[in-house]
Parts: C-alpha cells; structure tokens; sequence
C-alpha cells in the first residue's frame, strides 16, 4: 500500500513537473514567436522608412538646371558651349578694339561688355520663342500620344509616331528623348531629364502624370485626355492676362524711352542746350542717375505686370 502510495506521488510530481516544463517552453515559444514578429515588424517599419526617404529624394524638387549646354540645348542652337564662350569674347575684343579706335578708354570697355553680353541676351531671346513654341505645340504633341494609345500602341510606340509627325521643335525634343531610351536609359529617367533640361511648366506637369501612372496604374489616355484640357485653360488664362496687362507694359516701354526720344529732339533744335550734360561733370553724374533710374523703372513695371499662371 505504501508503495502503491509512493509510485502514485511520483507519478503525481512527474507530470506536474512535465506540465511546468511544457508550459515554460510554449511560453519561451511565444516569446520568441512575438520577438520575431516584432523584429519583422521593425525590418518592415525601416524599410518602409527607407523607401519614404527615397521617394522624398527623388520627388523632391530639384533646382532648375541652367547649364550652358542645357540653355544652348533648349534653343535649339547647333553649336557647342565652347564655341559660344569664344563668340563671346571675340565679339568683346572686336567691338571693344573698334571703340579703342577713338582713344576713349571708356567707350572701350563700353564695347567690351556690350560685346561680351549681347550674344547671352540674344540666347536667351531664342530660349523664350522656342519654350514659347514648344509650349504651344504640346496640346497637339499629347493629343496625337492619346489617339496613339487609344489604338493599341504602347507609350514609346506613341513617341516615335509622334516624332514623324511633328514639327520643330516638338519633333527634335521627342527624338532627343527616343535617342536616349534606345542608348540604354529606362524611360523614367529619360523624362526626368527631359523635364530638368527643358523649363516648361506644361512638360512638367505631364511627366509627373506619367511617372505616376507608371506607378499605380490606370488609364493613360483618358490622363493625359486631363492634361490637354488644363494646358489649354492655362494658355487661355496666360492670353487674358497679357490682354489686361498690355497697357501697363506698354507705359513702361514709353516711359523708359520718353527720355531718350525728347533728349534727341532737343539735341536736333538746340545741340549746345544739351551738350552741357556731356561737358559738365554734373550733367553727367545727372545722365548716370537717370539711366540708372530709367532701367530700374523699365524693370519695375515689368515685374508688377508679368503675372505667374
């Protein structure tokens, strides 16, 4: 009976212990099951974190790219930056050594910088009425991408017809992108650098509308069919107001031109009542402070009526 009595306590105690053991190491279990998931969790939540990061960096917005190169690019210039740069300075020495002629040091270095910048304005004169143009064939550009797709065509199918059909300079610009894809660049980045290279508001908004398109999905056409309609609004609004603002910029060119008209025609019925502000040291100081004046004004009124759309 006694053994009876000590074989049941010890069958008692070793499944008590065997249930203790069971218990802790299911609990060690769950431990370690939720340290794991914990530790997914956290491998999720940085690379989550990460890949914020890069979408912020690569969304975020660049400064404008106003390389030499870039601007004699968006031109449509076929000449190289060093070429420019030497036009540049050969211009400055000529003009300058014409003025050096008369033996006047200042009508000299007067030569000398209207030499050097007037190829920069000129470039710049360019660069507006081709982004003027290229703005304007852009609708016509991404209607004939939306007919494209709606036949079938993929996206850089659509390109290339478009690059037939085109004119300067949608055409050069389109070709310039194709070339660049078919020289191994993916087509994100190929528009990407097309919208850094070119400053138009319009390419940019469509580029952006493609990338994301790219990245979730949905029906392209009927997008960029979006796109169309607010570009046209923004040309329409753009003609308003330089409509209403015409009289503005108008009296600022006459205002900035009234001096020099009226110093001429009392230079023509009385030289010697305006030669005075060339001989005399005030008359001079007085033409600086008034051409000075006259720039600022003329810079002025143009500021207060060019209006961002």
């Amino acid at each position: 009976m006694e053994a009876l009595l000590l074989i049941s306590v010890f069958i008692t105690v070793f499944l008590f212990l065997l249930a203790f053991s069971n218990l802790r190491g299911s609990k060690k279990e769950d431990e370690a099951v939720v340290q794991n998931s914990l530790s997914i969790s956290e491998l999720l939540k940085n690379a989550n974190q990460r890949l914020k990061m890069l979408l912020i960096r690569r969304k975020k917005p660049s400064k404008k790219r106003n390389t030499l190169e870039d601007r004699i690019s968006v031109a449509g210039l076929p000449i190289k930056p060093e070429e420019f740069v030497a036009f540049r300075w050969l211009l400055a020495i000529i003009l300058g050594g014409i003025l050096q002629l008369n033996g006047s040091i200042l009508l000299a270095i007067v030569g000398l910088v209207f030499g050097y910048f007037v190829p920069e304005i000129w470039l710049k004169g360019k660069q507006r009425k081709r982004i003027k143009a290229f703005n304007e064939g852009l609708p016509g550009m991404i209607t004939s991408i939306i007919g494209s797709l709606r036949a079938g065509f993929s996206f850089v199918q659509s390109l290339q017809m478009v690059s037939q059909e085109s004119y300067s300079p949608i055409k050069e610009e389109v070709e310039h992108i194709i070339k660049s894809m078919q020289y191994g660049t993916s087509m994100e980045d190929a528009l990407l650098e097309w919208q850094k290279r070119m400053p138009s508001d319009d390419l940019r908004l469509l580029v952006d509308a493609i990338l994301i398109q790219r990245q979730v999905g949905g029906n392209l056409a009927y997008l960029l069919d979006k796109i169309v309609e607010t570009t046209r609004e923004r040309t329409k609004i753009e003609n308003q107001i330089k409509t209403l603002t015409a009289q503005g910029r108008l009296s600022g060119i006459v205002i900035s031109l009234l001096p020099v008209v009226l110093g001429f025609i009392i230079y023509l019925m009385n030289p010697e009542y305006i030669t005075t502000l060339f001989v005399n040291p005030i008359g001079r100081l007085m033409l600086v402070a008034a051409l000075i004046g006259g720039i600022i004004g003329f810079f002025l009124i143009r500021k207060i009526t060019t209006i961002e759309v």
